[in-house]
């Protein structure tokens, strides 16, 4: 990760120290969401007959027990984590379920790497709503490095009478997105993300276009696509998000041709705010 950044502490979170947890939506053969108010962060759920998996655990040890109760409303078996990515929102709860017991945390390699490096560095971006986290004090705010890893292949995990595959797609919102895909759901990340703009802060935009377009090419294998944030998505969103981020890589490089000491100029054209316009560029420059 070539910078820190509040993969979620944005304007789409506002009051997040008071946003609770709603209830869980069922999303077939053994797969639940988990959805905090104000589009706060998706928290999947899995149950085999001998484990259950959950996709994301939060932000600190507030949300971490909120999401590990709210887990055991619904299953006693075992649990498996997968982070799906080294943004503070996705893995900062982990200390909660290693303290329940949990030995198995699932990345992508380039996310173990990038938690490993980075994940002390995020710690003051949870300041206001998981302070004892920023601060690093009290109970399970260690930040636990996931050492169960996805490489190029994808990984077949056996809860009992139920598969889900672990698969990565190339760099896009970052270099190590994983994806989570159950008999009937696809848990896409931050890859895919309902109610606000993509997050391009140390991101991959000309790849994260491509890969918007396999996931659409696979959506026919789900009934349900769940965001990282916010609400399901359908395949006309997610080819809709694929073509805008695929036409502003294209006015970027045009601004850059035309002006290559202010490529800036191309923000007011961009289909995104004045500041992730800013990202985009800058990381379009960067992995280019």
């Amino acid at each position: 990760m070539s910078d820190i950044i509040g993969a979620g502490g944005d304007a789409r979170h506002p009051a997040a120290q008071e946003v609770p947890l709603a209830a869980w939506n069922e999303l077939g053969q053994g797969g639940y969401v988990l959805t905090t108010e104000a589009e706060f962060l998706n928290t999947g759920l899995v149950v085999g007959r001998e484990k259950a998996l959950v996709i994301d655990t939060g932000c600190g040890p507030r949300q971490g027990r909120e999401i590990l109760q709210a887990v055991r409303e619904v299953t006693e078996l075992p649990l498996v984590v997968v982070n799906t990515h080294a943004h503070y929102d996705h893995f900062f709860g982990n200390a909660v379920f290693q303290e329940a017991g949990v030995t198995e945390f699932w990345a992508h390699e380039n996310t173990a790497r990038a938690i490993a490096e980075t994940g002390e560095a995020q710690r003051p971006l949870v300041e206001v709503f998981e302070p004892e986290m920023a601060q690093g004090t009290g109970e399970n705010t260690a930040v636990v490095i996931p050492q169960a890893i996805v490489k190029d292949q994808p990984v077949l995990l056996d809860l009992g009478d139920l598969s889900v595959q672990l698969f990565h797609l190339g760099r896009g919102h970052t270099e190590g997105d994983l994806l989570v895909g159950t008999p009937s759901a696809l848990f896409a990340g931050d890859l895919v993300e309902h109610g606000a703009y993509p997050a391009f802060e140390d991101s991959y935009p000309a790849d994260w276009a491509d890969a918007l377009r396999h996931i659409s090419a696979l959506r026919h294998r789900y009934e349900y696509l769940v965001p990282g944030h916010g609400a399901l998505m359908d395949d006309g969103a997610v080819r809709t998000m694929a073509d805008t981020m695929a036409m502003a890589v294209r006015q970027a490089h045009q601004a850059t041709r035309e002006t290559p000491d202010d490529a800036t100029k191309a923000i007011p054209v961009l289909p995104y705010g004045p500041e992730q316009s800013r990202h985009f560029i800058r990381r379009l420059r960067q992995t280019a």
